[in-house]
């Protein structure tokens, strides 16, 4: 295509866990319902209420061999990584007998990464003056644990690190797959996003006066703040060829940094506009080639109130929206790469999601954004949101196919 530069990549496999469930199919059920899955938290205690996206589903246990690894984090990614109905495994291996296990690159987003074991650790230094003899702070608490992990699990050889950008942490790993495999350092990455709750993230947005007591309501005019969550979402990226072009492909992922403010975003858009019109430019596409836009959506009002304007801004009213974090809640480092899956689905199932908890859209907003799910739709082409702490923005395209 004239003007492109950067190569679409097809993504061969997906899986996700959430609250939802274990699997796509889980996560899809909860999109065409549009019903809630935030619950009552009960993994840890925290000294106020707010409903949670915590996952119910049985956590697989980590072999021995690579304990020192063993997190909630690395026990949720496994659990996506493991989950047969979606392929995923397969793909991978598929996939190392095609190109060899050192091409295979791992690439994953987060932003807590193994804290809630570091805070447990921590309890038990202040009970005893000492932290766990089998707390590792390398292979649990820091940011390349998780990647680690997967590439051991795997036995994988090629390039593997973290991203850790806030809530575009996953949306941006997914960008990072696609430069190693157009600069063929990588025929294949792992790429996704995994975040799991802990005190820090509920105390923290706490006291910025950001989460909500009650169900979160994206994009409507009473919305008062978010609800928090906590999932793994993983992609199989490999390179072009023609016997993918029936599957869905990345096709671009723009990104910008403000840095206007360390939680705020800059009130006039500006990250959030450059990083949609960089995703279009460097897809050598027009706005009017987007069918569906996934929104970022948080909840809170100055998010929400200035993602509208930006969408406005690149869009008018030409492209129907909807967020879907009223029913996982905000998944943080692993947000960009759940709403990946999220319009993966979309464009699989032909459907636009809706935005679960919105009553009433904010009537500020002059962008479309959809109230409840919409089926038998025709979508090609897709984008989705994903705005972080410090202007760290990222607008990712995908389409159904690719059309050479």
């Amino acid at each position: 295509m004239k003007g492109l530069t950067v190569w679409p990549v097809p993504v061969t496999a997906y899986s996700v866990i959430s609250n939802c469930g274990l699997g796509n199919h889980a996560l899809y059920q909860a999109l065409s319902s549009n019903e809630t899955q935030l619950a009552e938290l009960t993994l840890l205690d925290v000294p106020f209420d707010t409903p949670v996206g915590e996952i119910s589903a049985d956590l697989p246990e980590i072999q021995q061999s690579l304990s020192e690894y063993d997190s909630r984090n690395a026990r949720v990614a496994l659990a996506a990584l493991n989950y047969q109905e979606d392929g995923l495994l397969a793909a991978i291996e598929s996939a190392k007998e095609r190109y060899g296990s050192d091409r295979i690159g791992v690439v994953i987003g987060t932003s807590t990464s193994g804290l809630y074991e570091t805070e447990s650790a921590y309890q038990v230094f202040l009970e005893q003056g000492r932290m766990p003899d089998d707390f590792h702070f390398l292979t649990r608490h820091a940011y390349q644990a998780t990647p680690r992990f997967l590439q051991k699990q795997l036995q994988l050889q090629g390039p593997c690190f973290a991203i850790s950008t806030a809530c575009s942490s996953g949306a941006k790993a997914i960008a990072a797959g696609q430069r190693l495999i157009n600069h063929e350092i990588c025929d294949a990455v792992l790429v996704g996003g995994a975040d799991t709750l802990c005190r820090l993230t509920l105390c923290g947005f706490n006291s910025l006066e950001l989460v909500s007591s009650e169900f979160c309501q994206p994009m409507d005019q009473n919305r008062n703040g978010i609800n928090i969550g906590e999932a793994a979402a993983l992609l199989l990226l490999e390179k072009s060829s023609t016997q993918y072009d029936h599957l869905p492909h990345v096709l671009s992922v723009g990104e910008s940094s403000d840095a206007y403010h360390m939680s705020s975003p800059d009130p006039d858009g500006k990250g959030a506009i450059t990083a949609m019109n960089k995703a279009l430019q460097l897809a050598d596409i027009q706005p009017s080639d987007i069918d569906y836009l996934n929104l970022h959506a948080t909840a809170t009002q100055i998010n929400d109130s200035v993602e509208a304007k930006a969408v406005y801004e690149v869009f008018n009213e030409a492209v129907s929206c909807s967020g879907s974090k009223g029913i996982t809640g905000h998944t943080l480092g692993a947000a960009g790469a759940v709403e990946a899956i999220v319009c993966l689905l979309a464009l699989k199932y032909q459907m636009i999601p809706g935005t679960c908890g919105m009553e009433q859209v904010d009537q500020g907003f002059h962008c479309q954004v959809v109230n409840e799910s919409i089926a038998g739709t025709k979508l090609q082409t897709v984008m989705s949101n994903s705005f972080g702490f410090g202007g760290n923005n990222a607008s990712l395209i995908m389409s159904k196919n690719h059309e050479r």
